[in-house]
């Protein structure tokens, strides 16, 4: 009877032996991959940077920081300010609108509302949509049908709508993983819900909208098929109604022409420098602010 046992176990012990095998194999197979893909991305990354920094660091001089653009420094000074307040600008429409949206069609909306799936779905469609679309959208619109012509507000306005859905989704995932439990903890201690949303949900939910504000930076930063319709090329430092370039144009324009292609890597180097610290401060005050939720 001991024998027959065993006999019988072994079969049984020899299966599980190989879907554990078989599970091993595909664990490691599974970390393989990962890391390939982590190390390649990191080797794309230094190739990129390394390129353009060792070609653009050489031609860093003080005539490309001087406050007057011509034709023979190529300052990239007025489209480095020019830039800072794009981003100030089209934020300031964006993430209100973007983010109280976010709260209306996540906390006051029925999951079953035909409303949140027309949203979604648009919003969704929009993130994708090209940039040239947004720039010829923003063209007849702002330039020829409003007459704001080639403007700061044009600009300003296009990259508004075409950061708009990335801010709203983005919000909206961070606000439904916010756990409810938070909630339920605030209504049991009385408070509303007008004041759980902004006092619990939101402090909670910061660093996923806070990412999508990342994403949305770096769109404004990186564009230029979009500026090209509708902010112009002009060298200075624009106004509300006055024509300019960004970085990212400034850099096309540079290079396109030919004449000054030493001086578009080193924007292309600033361009890079700027965006990397705008991602490090970003990453260091959402990971201040959940060590202040946490606490």
């Amino acid at each position: 009877m001991y024998i027959l046992h065993i006999s019988l176990r072994l079969p049984k012990n020899a299966r599980i032996k190989e879907l554990q095998l078989r599970k091993d194999m595909l664990s490691f197979a599974l970390f393989l991959s990962v890391r390939i893909s982590m190390i390649s991305t990191i080797l794309v990354f230094i190739v990129l940077v390394g390129f353009i920094f060792i070609k653009g660091i050489a031609y860093i001089t003080p005539s490309l920081f001087e406050w007057e653009y011509t034709s023979d420094n190529v300052s990239m000074i007025p489209s480095m300010i020019n830039t800072i307040n794009m981003i100030i600008f089209s934020l300031a429409i964006a993430m209100p609108l973007g983010i109280f949206g976010a709260i209306f069609l996540t906390e006051y909306s029925s999951s079953k509302n035909r409303l949140i799936a027309i949203v979604t779905i648009a919003s969704e469609t929009l993130v994708g949509i090209p940039s040239i679309v947004y720039g010829l959208f923003g063209f007849f619109a702002f330039v020829l049908f409003f007459k704001a012509s080639f403007s700061f507000l044009a600009g300003g306005l296009t990259l508004t709508i075409m950061i708009l859905p990335v801010i709203l989704r983005s919000s909206q995932e961070a606000l439904k993983a916010t756990p409810m439990s938070y909630r339920e903890a605030s209504f049991a201690l009385g408070a509303g819900k007008l004041r759980t949303i902004f006092s619990v949900v939101l402090p909670a939910a910061t660093p996923g909208i806070l990412a999508g504000v990342i994403l949305s930076i770096g769109k404004i930063v990186g564009e230029s098929a979009a500026l090209l319709y509708t902010f112009g090329t002009f060298t200075q430092v624009s106004g509300l109604f006055d024509s300019g370039r960004t970085l990212s144009v400034h850099m096309y324009v540079i290079s396109s022409e030919g004449f000054h292609m030493n001086e578009a890597y080193s924007t292309a180097m600033i361009l890079i420098i700027i965006v990397l610290c705008i991602n490090v401060l970003s990453n260091y005050i959402a990971k201040a602010l959940t060590k202040g939720n946490n606490g």
